[in-house]
Order: structure tokens, then sequence, then C-alpha cells
């Protein structure tokens, strides 16, 4: 739930520049090496871990590298490589449906323009932002679930939706930390600050945080329960 109070300017700058500081150059960690292949490796992300989506594309980027390649292969072809992630069958059809459009429209290159990536097929607004941060150094801040959950447990960015704690964090966060803040903030969630039970005692933030079961003590285990 929404915290009823954001994190303080001061607090944010601190905890910006403790992951600043831990991990200075963030990185995605979908392999590629274009930008349209980072597009499609994000288009095959939705509602799948980039570990599964890395043990796809090394096949389909190999069979089919760029956007001619790709439209080439087909639907069948591109579902035959990424059949292990979910929703494969509609993935194939907007990865051919977008690398036919780049083709048509833009050249075979990905787009600049959030609202010309956004009219691609399979492409909504935190892909767009992933895409335009990861590939064109814009400091876009993409909200998944991750940040979601980091923005409203920790109180930096509280809010109802993706869209209010995007716009609260391009709010919060300082300037010289905004390239890379989308980065940081995934991995803190995808490692630490996990769903189910974060590690509060290994975070870098923990004094920070405005999560309020953080300085609980584990439960005892009840008498009913094995030893």
């Amino acid at each position: 739930m929404p915290h009823n109070h954001a994190m303080s300017p001061k607090k944010t700058r601190e905890l910006f520049a403790r992951f600043a500081a831990a991990d200075p150059e963030p990185k995605s960690e979908l392999e590629y090496d274009t930008p349209y292949q980072l597009l499609i490796a994000v288009i095959l992300s939705a509602q799948a871990t980039d570990k599964s989506v890395n043990q796809c594309t090394r096949e389909l980027f190999r069979l089919a590298p760029d956007a001619v390649r790709m439209v080439e292969l087909g639907e069948d072809g591109v579902a035959d490589c990424i059949r292990t992630i979910g929703l494969y069958r509609n993935k194939a059809k907007n990865v051919v449906a977008a690398s036919r459009l780049m083709l048509e429209q833009h050249g075979g290159q990905v787009p600049r323009e959030r609202a010309a990536l956004e009219a691609l097929p399979g492409v909504g607004r935190k892909t767009a932002s992933v895409v335009l941060n990861v590939a064109f150094g814009e400091p876009t801040i993409a909200v998944d679930t991750h940040i979601f959950r980091v923005g409203n447990r920790t109180g930096l960015a509280p809010g109802k939706d993706v869209l209010e704690v995007e716009r609260k964090l391009m709010r919060a966060v300082p300037a010289e930390y905004r390239l890379h803040g989308h980065h940081w903030l995934i991995l803190h969630g995808r490692y630490v600050c996990k769903a189910r039970k974060p590690d509060c005692a290994a975070c870098l933030i923990r004094d920070l945080c405005q999560y309020p079961a953080k300085d609980r003590p584990p439960a005892c285990p009840s008498p009913s329960q094995p030893r």
C-alpha cells in the first residue's frame, strides 16, 4: 500500500548516491547487440524473466538479427524460437508485425520518438521507456512490477498505479541520477527488495526506507510448527 508521505528530497538524493557508488554503470540484463534487438527482447520480456528471454533470443537473433530477416523468418519461425516463454504466439505475431512496420515507416530502424515507438505492435509505454533509456540514453523511468513495489514500499514514489509512480519518480529522482535510476531500482527490486520476502538485512538503503516491516524480528516458530 502506498505511504501517506513520500521520502524527503535529501533522503532521495542519498538513496541514489548509494546506488551510484555501489554500481556506477548499471546495465540491462537482456542480451542484445543493436537497438532493434533490444526492442525485440523487451517486447518478449513481458511476463517473462530476462534469463528466459536471453535463452530464446540467442537462437532468434542468430537467425534474424534485423527487421528484414525477422519478417522473412515469419510468425511460425519466431514462435519456434520463443516457445519456452509465456504468450509466445502473440509475441511472435507482434515481433513480426513491429518489424514490418519499422521497415515500412522507419527504414528498418528503431524510431527514437516515444509516439512512434508506442505505435509499434507489442510496444506500450513501459517498453518504449526502456528502449529510449537503454538504447538512446534518454532519462526515462520505465515502471515495471519491481519499480512499482520499490517506489511504494520505500516511500520513494508512492502511487496507486504505474503512471502515478512514474510521474513521482520523474519529479523525485535528481537529474544526475535519472539516466540510470530505472536500472538501479529494477535491480534492487529483483535481488534485494523482493516481493515475498525483502532482504532488509542486505539492503543498502535500509535506514532511508519507510517500509514498516523492515525492523521486525523474524517470527518465532509456533509450538505447532516442526522445529
